[in-house]
């Protein structure tokens, strides 16, 4: 009896701390993964029960070609963010090198700045990027995975919006073509569908997302990036989870949630 107790509180201890266990993930981006994570994720995944630790190598409009200069120079032109127990410390002039050595990342997004998303041409040096990212980390057992960025609002002035004809479905259409031919040739199979989940809530709410036509409404539109990088993230389903900011109000917050649970149910198929 008291072997079958203890087996019991073993394999109690076991579950409790892989339910506790702290996801680190950093963002290599720009302005768009300070849309996604920076505001609400955290508040999210506190709310059912799990923790992050959340980063963001920031530098606004960064490109892959340039996250990768800067990974071969050294150049310490990033802003890192870097959300622990829910408070913000932001340090400038660092180089990504030193980001990425700083913890021991679980996952690691990479994105295209959103001007050059849904142009294949744009991507050649990712596998670089990639490879050079994983070389750094010392966690050698993280993911790479990839932050699908989202079209622009039908009225954008955003001088790139010229790329797809002024068209936000095209932009939509040629990102997730160019996601479909780049990721697979890299090795990338895991994707965070915000762009995704933007466009599906723009089928319910209408074009009303973005802010500036290209930057996420800072209330509704960055709690719906939050609510699909959540789910991605934690695993479980964003649909019924209880914190949403007071700018966003109860019926908004839970169309967003399903909107972010409809991406990524769609992106696993």
């Amino acid at each position: 009896m008291k072997r079958l107790m203890w087996a019991i509180l073993l394999l109690m201890a076991v579950v409790s701390a892989d339910a506790a266990r702290v996801i680190k993930v950093l963002a290599i981006g720009n302005s768009f993964s300070e849309d996604a994570i920076e505001q609400y994720l955290y508040e999210l995944a506190a709310a059912q029960g799990d923790s992050l630790v959340i980063g963001n190598a920031y530098i606004g409009g960064c490109s892959i070609d340039r996250h990768w200069s800067n990974a071969q120079t050294g150049k310490p032109e990033y802003r890192y963010r870097k959300i622990v127990g829910g408070k913000t410390v932001t340090r400038h002039h660092v180089a990504l090198d030193d980001i990425i050595a700083d913890d021991q990342w679980d996952i690691i997004s990479l994105q295209q700045a959103s001007h050059f998303s849904g142009l294949p041409y744009t991507y050649a040096n990712l596998q670089r990027l990639k490879d050079h990212v994983l070389a750094i980390c010392p966690n050698k057992q993280v993911e790479i995975v990839w932050h699908m960025t989202w079209a622009y609002a039908k009225d954008s002035h955003h001088h790139a919006f010229r790329f797809y004809r002024n068209d936000q479905q095209l932009m939509y259409n040629n990102i997730c073509l160019t996601m479909a031919d780049q990721l697979p040739r890299v090795g990338i199979s895991r994707i965070i569908p915000v762009g995704m989940s933007v466009q599906k809530a723009r089928g319910k709410m209408g074009d009303v997302l973005c802010r500036d036509g290209f930057h996420l409404n800072k209330a509704y539109g960055r709690y719906t990036a939050a609510c699909t990088w959540c789910e991605f993230l934690t695993g479980r389903k964003v649909v019924g989870n209880s914190y949403h900011p007071e700018s966003v109000d109860a019926q908004t917050a839970l169309l967003c949630q399903k909107m972010a649970h409809q991406a990524m149910r769609d992106i696993k198929r």
